[in-house]
């Protein structure tokens, strides 16, 4: 059958031309909308301009065919072969392109949103300023493709091969990329705000000044990657290997990186606002000053010495533990998470819960926090539900005393008095405006009828340098009582009414504070 009675017989109803051979029939221009050519020859053939739309095309031969402007809307090209193809500005939306073979074919602004290329073969394919917007590439092979400029929004890439690719200024928003590897591609200034990189190999990436923006990189390994200027705020790089990746005046303001290694990284100029400096693997990391302005508008920059610079990322978060001399029960539970919510509310540096321990005799509360300051304004906060709270607090507001006691100065450099005195000034501010919530009360399990929030507690903070200073602990904090409430109730004096604690001499209290670590307002 030659290029003529193709035509005709299409025009007479005819839809059926499987394993048809016409190679370099020159069909341009024209309509064989919903033929059926499933496993015919068209190689080298001129169909620019065509109308194949709906067209079933799986299995056929097009290899170096001419489809440049052709229409192939929603056509079926499962395992076709367009290996050097001409493809440019073709309208492939919608297609089925499953298992197909694109090596070197050139899909210069060809439109394929929604098309599905799942694993796909595209090696050394150019899709310059092309638009693949919803579209599924997931496992296909994108090696050395040239994608620059393409529009790839919300598609699906997981598990894809674009080892080498050029997606420099690409609009990558809302990809998925999860486990895809992308080892040595171009992604210099492509937007990936709000991509999903989880577990994606990112090794030796070019990704300066790109937008990374709320993208999860979670379990991503970025080693040796170029990270210049790049925006990553909010952006999850919870246990990230960052191992010599350079992050010169990268933006990663609220950024969650626990976990995360950066050994031998670069981190100059980086903006931290908001950014946990603990539980991070920073052996060999270089940075001279980083910007903790809200903004990153350079108003907070603080330079470091090496000295400073390792104190800075300490591995040793400040934490306040509250022991209570009882176990957790599910009403408890219920009642604590309400208090500590409705403190939250009113106090938002306590908007992340603790973490619990339940033991056989005892419950730990833990706070872990961000910085040394929060540790007696979060102590103040977290132990209001409990009916020690009157004793705590008292014994904070004295210890925030002797921060500002002459008698502490003795123990203090000039550097030390000054800093020390900010501080507490600061603490004082704060406590005041802590002092003021209230917690309403809860019909469903009210605090002052369970004996849980009745016991013994201790409570103790640890500072970034690992020192620990108790602040309270019940005179009968691990004295084992027996039916507790009906001890409170038979009894004519309460057997666990706290009695004055002691607080520390002031030399411990400086040793203690002079472990914060806190930048110079």
């Amino acid at each position: 059958m030659d290029e003529e009675e193709l035509l005709n017989s299409y025009a007479a109803g005819e839809r059926d031309f499987t394993a048809l051979k016409l190679t370099e029939a020159n069909l341009s221009g024209v309509n064989l909308s919903a033929a059926n050519l499933s496993y015919a020859n068209l190689s080298v053939a001129n169909l620019s301009g065509a109308n194949l739309s709906e067209a079933n095309l799986s299995h056929t031969k097009l290899n170096v065919a001419r489809l440049s402007g052709s229409n192939l809307t929603k056509a079926n090209l499962t395992g076709a072969i367009l290996n050097v193809a001409n493809l440019v500005r073709a309208d492939l939306s919608g297609a089925i392109l499953v298992q197909a073979g694109l090596i070197r074919a050139e899909l210069i602004r060809a439109e394929l949103s929604r098309a599905n290329l799942s694993r796909a073969n595209l090696t050394g394919a150019d899709l310059r300023e092309a638009t693949l917007r919803q579209a599924n590439l997931s496992g296909a092979n994108l090696s050395e493709v040239d994608l620059r400029g393409t529009s790839l929004t919300a598609a699906n890439l997981e598990g894809a091969n674009l080892h080498g690719t050029d997606l420099s200024r690409s609009d990558l928003s809302g990809v998925d990329l999860r486990d895809a590897d992308l080892r040595h591609a171009n992604l210099n200034r492509t937007n990936l705000s709000g991509a999903n990189l989880s577990g994606a190999n990112l090794r030796w990436v070019d990704l300066s000044g790109a937008n990374l923006s709320w993208a999860d990189l979670s379990e991503a390994k970025l080693s040796g990657t170029n990270l210049i200027g790049a925006d990553l705020s909010y952006a999850n790089l919870v246990n990230t290997s960052l191992v010599h990746a350079d992050l010169t005046q990268a933006n990663l303001i609220k950024a969650d990186w626990s976990g995360a290694d950066l050994s031998g990284a670069i981190l100059t100029g980086a903006k931290l606002y908001g950014v946990s400096r603990f539980g991070l693997k920073t052996e060999g990391m270089t940075c001279e000053w980083v910007d903790l302005s809200a903004n990153g508008d350079h108003s907070h920059v603080y330079h470091f010495t090496p000295e400073e610079f390792k104190q800075f990322f300490n591995p040793t978060p400040p934490t306040v533990q509250i022991l209570v001399d009882a176990r957790l029960d599910h009403l408890a539970n219920f009642a604590i998470a309400s208090a500590y919510h409705q403190i939250a509310q009113q106090y938002s540096s306590m908007n992340q819960p603790p973490s619990i321990k339940v033991g056989f005799r005892r419950t730990s509360i833990t706070f872990r926090l961000e910085s040394d300051e929060q540790l007696l304004p979060i102590a103040y906060t977290a132990i209001l539900p409990f009916k020690d709270a009157f004793s705590t607090r008292r014994n904070i507001n004295e210890l925030v005393e002797m921060l500002r006691s002459p008698e502490l100065d003795e123990h203090l450099t000039i550097k030390e008095q000054k800093r020390i005195k900010q501080v507490s000034l600061d603490m004082a501010q704060t406590l005041n405006q802590v002092d003021k919530i209230q917690l309403t009360s809860n019909p469903s399990a009210a605090l002052d009828s369970l004996s849980f929030f009745q016991v013994p507690t201790q409570v103790s903070l640890t500072n970034s340098s690992a020192q620990t200073l108790n602040i309270y602990h019940h005179p009968s904090f691990g004295k084992r009582l027996i039916n507790l409430p009906t001890a409170l109730k038979s009894s004519g004096a309460n057997p666990l009414k706290a009695s004055r604690f002691t607080l520390p001499p002031v030399s411990i209290i400086a040793d203690f504070v002079k472990g914060f670590y806190y930048l110079d307002k």
